[in-house]
């Protein structure tokens, strides 16, 4: 996703208590972080943040780890999660916000942290056959996020691009994660919407009639 350059961004979170500019500091011992033993979830991808700030808010007794390669787009993030507290008289205190490239995940990251979750959202789907290993879901990153997750705990995927939902589904399989949730319209499902708050994207796409597909893949 393109976003305009955001002069803002950098100063805003230099001064951030919740952006956390030395996450390789913290690779095993993000408990530190948050100075409590809440398990912990993880958001790749996490863009302008309007997912994991809904969540943080509705499960304050879970610590979220929010990374995103692009910086503007952690500054918007920023102002959206301040702006969400706020309304709720509430201070933030169960997220980190994290600059960082997934390909590099593990050199921030490692088993010792107990990810309890992974959710990755609209990620970029990456259609042409050359550019297919960049995908959040590419069997590369999954066996990167296979070695951080307990057996048991599980991924949650959301996307409205068929072809990637369908090829993603394949390398949850190859990697020897077992999909427990599929749902090729979420909105009209069963599924609670609170477990899976709405996403900017998923709002647009939904506005335009685009069904939006779900699945929970658990690693075995």
């Amino acid at each position: 996703m393109r976003i305009r350059k955001k002069k803002w961004a950098e100063p805003e979170l230099s001064v951030c208590d919740f952006y956390v500019p030395n996450p390789e500091n913290y690779k095993g011992k993000w408990k530190e972080f948050f100075n409590n033993d809440n398990p912990i979830v993880l958001e790749v991808g996490c863009g302008k943040c309007a997912f994991v700030a809904q969540m943080a808010l509705m499960h304050p007794e879970l610590n979220f780890i929010a990374v995103d390669i692009k910086l503007d787009m952690l500054g918007v993030g920023r102002r959206s999660i301040v702006k969400l507290f706020d309304e709720q008289n509430k201070e933030v205190s169960n997220i980190a916000l994290v600059r960082y490239n997934v390909e590099m995940l593990q050199e921030i990251i490692d088993a010792k942290d107990e990810i309890q979750r992974i959710y990755i959202n609209f990620c970029n789907p990456w259609p042409r056959k050359k550019h297919k290993k960049r995908r959040l879901t590419f069997p590369t990153k999954l066996r990167t996020y296979k070695s951080l997750l307990a057996k048991g705990r599980e991924i949650h995927f959301k996307t409205d691009d068929d072809e990637l939902f369908g090829e993603s589904l394949e390398y949850f399989k190859s990697e020897g994660f077992e999909i427990i949730t599929v749902s090729y319209d979420l909105h009209n499902s069963k599924i609670d919407p609170a477990t899976t708050p709405m996403t900017e994207h998923e709002k647009m796409f939904s506005d335009e009639g685009i069904k939006i597909k779900y699945c929970i893949a658990k690693n075995c």
